[in-house]
């Protein structure tokens, strides 16, 4: 028979003897058991073993201070809502459970996330009308699942909602969604449905007949392929005394080029011109626009090339698509080219037309030309940003310079907008795969002083890298500071 061990008490308050008492007790009672039960189950005794770790609890733990959610907790919540209304069969009942609460915002947010789930998305709609009565539909989060529900040609899903909505918080349709559904008739060639919605829209809607809600229409039409009906559409449009704008244009210009028919899409630009209705911008820049749409991007640099050799510049928002498509297409070169001529002839490139060219020059390893381009966006009054000098530092990366790149780059958090997260994810990914692993981690460490949470993969690449290279003390470093900053 084992004796009990007495503990002193002396310097201890009443509760550290009240478990030290148990402790001793549960220690002593363990072996007595274990004594006259020598042939016991080893899984019993290894649960029996673990027990003489185990401690009261206080009887009140202590209270932790609340916390307010911050921005990333709430949209955290909105992710998890999302993915339970895409993925869960019983929804509703996993929805029940969470004790969210519901408002628009909120609504709004898991339906524009879900917009690729129709059903999923009405389920949830119906769900938040039915089960939160402090929460009242508004017109944004409506016309979101109206949206949604046209894409996936749930038309009658679609006017219930709007019918319920109207008859019970007197909710309508807007101009742009209007016109959306429209569209999206069209696009789903149901066109007769899309002249009955158009007819219907001054009455129905209280919404006028205007300049938009015609495009829309014209748009349906030519989706359609229906350019007499579209034709006829365009002289209605001019004897209600409205004028066209350039998207008329545009989209009667675009669906003529789409199916081939340049001589139809010349006649009726000169048609308009004859009556005094002048395009916003030049014919030519419309059946540029129009070939690029079209896929025709061998007619359109044609197009381009003789207006050049006229001395007559395209408008700066169809030179900047034209780059695009061609650089897109892998022509750099020709796109160099044409950008030196055409501001040689007196035109003004924006700050689109550097976005679209930088990237491309430097993809190709032209650093020379995307040095060019950066000093005269700087000297046309732009201040870089990440999207314009991070592809050279790229470029440089890739081409080995990169002292370079790392010289160049501390100039521009000088002289342009800081860094973001993605250029130094970037450049510790390219300085690691590079074998610059001292100076990926200085990187790492500047990102993380500036409030910028580092991936994953960039810690492993680093820490990895530095173990490798001998550099042991540094790669510790790099660990506590993503203990510290994960908390794990």
């Amino acid at each position: 028979m084992f004796l009990l061990k007495v503990p002193r008490y002396s310097l201890l308050n009443c509760e550290q003897r009240r478990k030290k008492m148990l402790r001793s007790f549960a220690k002593s009672s363990l072996h007595l058991y274990l004594h006259q039960n020598p042939n016991q189950n080893p899984k019993t005794l290894h649960l029996l073993l673990h027990l003489r770790h185990l401690t009261t609890l206080n009887a009140f733990p202590p209270q932790k201070p609340a916390v307010a959610p911050t921005k990333d907790d709430y949209f955290s919540a909105i992710h998890h809502i999302t993915n339970i209304v895409r993925r869960d069969h019983f929804m509703e009942r996993t929805l029940n459970k969470l004790r969210i609460s519901v408002d628009s915002d909120l609504v709004f947010r898991v339906l524009r996330a879900c917009s690729a789930s129709s059903t999923e998305s009405l389920r949830f709609f119906n769900w938040a009308r039915t089960h939160h009565p402090t929460y009242h539909p508004t017109t944004l989060e409506t016309e979101e699942l109206v949206k949604t529900l046209a894409r996936s040609k749930k038309y009658e899903s679609m006017w219930k909602i709007l019918d319920s909505m109207k008859t019970h918080h007197g909710l309508t349709l807007s101009q742009d969604t209007l016109c959306f559904i429209i569209q999206e008739y069209g696009k789903h060639g149901l066109i007769d449905q899309a002249v009955e919605l158009f007819n219907r829209a001054p009455k129905t809607f209280n919404c006028l007949q205007s300049v938009e809600v015609h495009n829309a229409l014209l748009f349906s039409l030519c989706q359609t392929k229906l350019f007499h009906g579209a034709y006829a559409l365009v002289r209605r449009l001019i004897r209600k005394g409205l004028a066209p704008n350039k998207m008329t244009y545009s989209i009667l210009v675009n669906a003529w080029c789409s199916n081939g028919k340049m001589k139809e899409a010349q006649l009726f630009l000169e048609e308009m011109s004859e009556k005094g209705f002048n395009p916003p911008v030049r014919g030519r820049d419309l059946l540029v626009e129009g070939l690029l749409n079209a896929g025709y991007i061998e007619a359109a640099k044609d197009m381009v090339r003789k207006m050049v050799k006229e001395n007559c510049v395209p408008d700066v928002s169809t030179f900047n698509a034209l780059l695009e498509a061609i650089c897109t297409s892998g022509e750099v070169e020709f796109c160099i080219g044409l950008y030196w001529e055409a501001t040689g002839l007196g035109l003004c490139p924006d700050i689109n037309t550097y976005k679209v060219l930088i990237p491309a020059v430097s993809k190709v390893g032209r650093m020379d030309d995307a040095f060019r381009l950066l000093h005269n966006a700087i000297e046309d009054g732009h201040r870089p940003f990440p999207g314009l000098y991070a592809p050279i530092v790229k470029g440089m990366c890739r081409n080995g310079q990169f002292d370079d790149a790392f010289c160049f780059f501390s100039e521009m958090k000088v002289k342009g907008h800081p860094p973001n997260r993605p250029v130094y994810t970037m450049l510790i990914t390219m300085a690691g795969r590079g074998g610059r692993f001292v100076e990926a981690a200085n990187y790492l460490m500047e990102m993380t002083e500036l409030g910028l949470m580092p991936i994953s993969r960039c810690f492993d690449l680093v820490t990895d890298g530095l173990k490798n290279s001998g550099k042991h003390d540094l790669a510790k470093r790099i660990e506590q500071l993503e203990v510290s900053l994960r908390g794990t």
